[in-house]
């Protein structure tokens, strides 16, 4: 399904704006007529579609790159936090 207009307008307004900033966001609800929140769930789905990435693939990709690196950081947050196994079988019945 090709690109509508709000997401050509979604991939335009995002490679005008580097980084996340207090600013961005005004613009977002000024420019968009959307909140910050709105904004990025659109976008994170947009950036999936091949139509998305036919129409701006360096922006795309640089986007995918930016959403894997968060990811792979909080995984890698929650592995630290993790509370490690103890290796205790208390609580468990064994088959006797």
């Amino acid at each position: 399904m090709p690109l509508s207009d709000r997401d050509r307008a979604l991939l335009d307004f995002e490679a005008r704006w580097q980084r996340h900033t207090a600013a961005k966001e005004e613009a977002v609800r000024a420019e968009l007529a959307l909140t910050p929140a709105r904004y990025y769930q659109l976008l994170g789905r947009l950036i999936e579609t091949t139509d998305a990435v036919a129409y701006d693939p360096l922006l795309v990709h640089r986007l995918r790159r930016l959403r894997d690196g968060r990811e792979r950081a909080r995984a890698q947050r929650s592995a630290v936090h993790a509370p490690a196994a103890t290796g205790s079988s208390v609580g468990t019945a064994s088959a006797g």
